[in-house]
């Protein structure tokens, strides 16, 4: 097996356990999210979407990064396989994420009554914010949890602690929804992050780590490369997040609550359902791209192949999803959500242009250019609000996922232009032939939903899916050995 099959049967392998964690989990959020629809409607969806976007933007503002800062330093240690250094390293996180869990909540208490006026306009849910200030304490000592079992590289042990914390948060909410209504969406939120929490600390002390003695100022030391660079990592996740909570708000004051709902709807459908592919790739792909963060020509492999490997398993879901978006959306909600299938069609297409901007913005945390991906995101982060504000205010939810497209297209030629200015990387021509192609399958689908009539909308789309299905599977053979290893796996079977 050549080099360069073996980084893409990596690429495969992660991507293919942690894209099984992503549709059981995909599942969970359907189900939860169909039983919202029916029995809280859109303003019901619309409060949860506006209480998780605030205590998110807190936790953004109050984490200090760990938990993407702090997976490079547990890297480092396990790889130089000294228990001293990595029980030093867990030590000292284990004491940061108490620490900023405790200051997000505490903050949430304080300025609970302004935040209730800002995100819904009065003081009616004050209390709201104080009650689910909590699940910032759980989310973070749950976040420092994943961190460590992420860092150890137990990917497995991570699989069954994002299955087991989902399914059972699933449990938790279902009953308070059904037989509290409105008045369970506070119980719900506190519930599933304790949930998550303790499912987190109970598969990160199957991983052997004995607690190291450190004093306050040795855990400032070696906390100090964890906080300075997971600081500029939450100030630009902190940018991300204050956008959306600027443009959450701006679209309730426009036009309502149901509309937050059903913004929130179809976003979830991109980010979360389609999006799935980049969870899945992001979980082995950071680390991995930070070992060899040194070398640029290696990094510029790495990630063109990453990038190849999103395109040709993220094309086909979004070629289907243009198709049959209208009974996608009836199923995951209700009839009542149809109307966002004009922002879903435009905003797929701003996912090809995200899966390759998200493989090449990753370099600068590899090598720890934290304030080059500051500013990056800054800037990025100013010209996406801005696009979606006027898109919403010219065309209303379309407008946002036309908004959507274009933001990513503008994201993608910048972070391409900074990297190869600083590191000169390039997308190599394989990829480029890749993207044209499924890019192009994409239009056809679209183009098939615009100007065709049922059933002939459905007998082209199918057609095209199959085709970029093919097409996928096909240059996944030239890269990974497909036929060899369904081979393999078949007669390892028969062996057994």
């Amino acid at each position: 097996m050549s080099e360069q099959q073996s980084s893409y049967r990596q690429i495969i392998k992660a991507t293919s356990l942690f894209g099984g964690v992503q549709v059981f989990n995909i599942l969970i959020q359907i189900i939860r999210s169909k039983v919202i629809a029916i029995l809280l409607g859109p303003s019901g969806m619309g409060i949860i979407g506006l209480l998780n976007s605030t205590t998110t933007f807190i936790s953004s503002l109050t984490n200090f990064g760990l938990g993407t800062s702090a997976v490079k330093n547990v890297s480092e240690a396990n790889f130089s396989r000294n228990t001293e250094r990595i029980s030093s390293i867990v030590t000292v996180l284990r004491r940061l994420v108490w620490i900023t869990g405790l200051l997000g909540t505490i903050f949430t208490i304080i300025f609970s009554k302004w935040l209730s006026q800002i995100t819904f306009g009065n003081e009616k849910y004050t209390s709201a914010f104080i009650w689910i200030s909590v699940s910032l304490l759980f989310n973070q000592l749950s976040s420092g949890q994943m961190v460590i079992i992420q860092g150890m590289r137990k990917l497995k042990l991570l699989a069954k602690a994002n299955l087991s914390g989902s399914t059972l948060g699933l449990f938790v909410t279902l009953p308070l929804y059904f037989f509290m209504g409105l008045d369970g969406i506070i119980p719900g939120i506190i519930g599933t992050s304790l949930i998550s929490m303790l499912v987190s600390f109970f598969y990160s002390r199957k991983i052997p780590v004995v607690p190291a003695q450190i004093s306050v100022s040795k855990t400032l030391k070696e906390g100090k490369s964890m906080l300075q660079m997971g600081f500029l990592i939450s100030l630009s996740g902190l940018l991300t997040l204050g956008a959306s909570y600027i443009l959450r708000i701006f679209i309730g004051r426009i036009g309502g609550t149901a509309e937050v709902g059903l913004y929130t709807a179809g976003f979830a459908i991109i980010n979360s359902y389609v999006g799935l592919i980049f969870n899945a790739m992001g979980t082995d792909y950071y680390p991995r791209l930070s070992a060899i963060a040194n070398d640029n020509k290696k990094c510029a492999e790495t990630i063109s192949q990453q990038s190849e490997i999103g395109i040709l398993i993220l094309a086909p879901i979004i070629v289907a999803f243009l198709i049959f978006i209208k009974w996608v959306i009836i199923i995951l909600y209700s009839n009542q959500f149809i109307s966002v299938s004009g922002m879903i069609y435009w905003a797929s297409f701003g996912m090809f242009f995200k899966v390759v901007s998200w493989a090449i913005a990753f370099v600068f945390l590899a090598k720890g250019a934290s304030k080059l991906f500051f500013w990056n995101e800054l800037i990025s982060g100013i010209y996406i609000l801005i696009l979606n504000l006027l898109g919403y205010h010219y065309m209303g939810l379309t407008g946002l996922g036309i908004s959507f497209a274009v933001g990513y297209l503008i994201y993608l030629f910048q972070v391409y232009t900074v990297s190869r200015i600083q590191y000169g990387f390039s997308l190599n021509r394989d990829f480029i032939r890749i993207f044209v192609i499924q890019f192009t399958i994409a239009i056809a689908a679209f183009l098939c939903i615009r100007y065709f009539n049922q059933p002939y909308t459905y007998l082209c789309g199918s057609v095209l899916f199959l085709i970029s299905c093919w097409f996928s599977l096909k240059e996944l053979d030239k890269r990974i050995g497909l036929k060899q290893l369904l081979e393999s796996f078949k007669n390892k079977g028969k062996t057994d």
